[in-house]
């Protein structure tokens, strides 16, 4: 039996996502759009009015307060043009009078069970399957992101957990690339992902740390990667370098910088101020030994730590 959840990344629906910019902002539905009922600080304002004067005198404000704005969330909404899956934190008032909204002015509207905690359950249910996972390892620069990229092509399920979190998993790995998203969003991306693939398959996945960059893997997951198999791409220090020179060949060197800057008291001061004027001399090779020294050191002993 299918539900609601089975259509989310449906490209006949549109998703609507009623909460306060806030919230959406700190985790969504991925692909929803948002049509707040309250403003945040209206919601603040409704809020506080149901917490000290009781809910009749709540939903008084909040109706003075959406009054004027009912055409512009039908105009949104229509403008959007599919039939309508709209939530809200729970499931609750906000949801169903902007459904109600819809609905009124003709609109094909469903509601998400629970809202947006319904589905958070929904995807935790995902992401905590027995998945058949096969880990890519590699040192820094063995083109592993490329080696998944190679295998989605050819028809594999590949969950590429750096590209989900806009990061690349080390000092450097911002570089380029769009601001991270939170670890609430992050888990809803990856429960999107993995319910588009079968379990009963293999399922790709490159070795990660607890964190990348700011986000964290969701811990049944990243348990689940810990005690999967590993497959060791083995490639030399040399092809490694050139890999890194063309990843990082159009960062800035005020960025390139940066990063060294933050692995100074790993790198040792001597080796950072070397890589420093590498880079500043466009000398980005010699810059990338140096931070194989460590990275490749450190790789090296984490693998130690694995099962």
């Amino acid at each position: 039996m299918t539900t609601v959840f089975d259509d989310l990344t449906s490209p006949n629906v549109a998703i609507v996502d009623v909460r306060s910019p806030k919230e959406y902002a700190i985790g969504h539905i991925p692909g929803a759009v948002n049509i707040p009922l309250f403003s945040d600080d209206e919601r603040a304002v409704v809020g506080t009015a149901y917490a000290k004067r009781g809910n009749e005198i709540a939903i008084d404000l909040g109706l003075e307060i959406v009054g004027p704005k009912i055409a512009s969330f039908v105009s949104a909404a229509r403008a959007l043009g599919k039939p309508l899956i709209v939530y809200c934190w729970r499931g609750g008032m906000r949801s169903a009078s902007m459904s109600w909204l819809f609905q009124t002015a003709g609109m094909d509207v469903r509601t998400i069970p629970r809202g947006y905690k319904g589905y958070r359950a929904w995807g935790m249910r995902i992401i905590s399957q027995p998945w058949q996972l096969r880990v890519v390892c590699g040192r820094t620069g063995s083109g592993k992101t490329h080696f998944l990229h190679e295998l989605a092509a050819r028809g594999e399920q590949v969950l590429d957990l750096e590209g989900l979190a806009h990061h690349k998993g080390s000092s450097f790995g911002a570089i380029g690339l769009p601001p991270q998203p939170t670890t609430e969003h992050f888990m809803n991306l990856v429960a999107r992902q993995l319910s588009a693939f079968s379990p009963d398959s293999t399922v790709w996945v490159e070795d990660e740390s607890r964190n990348v960059g700011s986000v964290s893997v969701p811990e049944a997951f990243f348990n689940s990667m810990q005690r999967a198999p590993m497959e060791m791409l083995d490639v030399p220090r040399e092809q490694r370098v050139q890999n890194l020179v063309v990843d990082y060949g159009s960062a800035s060197i005020e960025d390139l910088t940066a990063a060294f800057e933050r692995l100074r008291r790993k790198l040792g001061g001597e080796r950072c101020n070397a890589a420093i004027e590498a880079v500043k001399a466009g000398d980005l090779a010699t810059a990338a030994e140096l931070a194989l020294d460590y990275y490749d050191q450190t790789y090296d002993y984490c693998l130690t730590k694995r099962p």
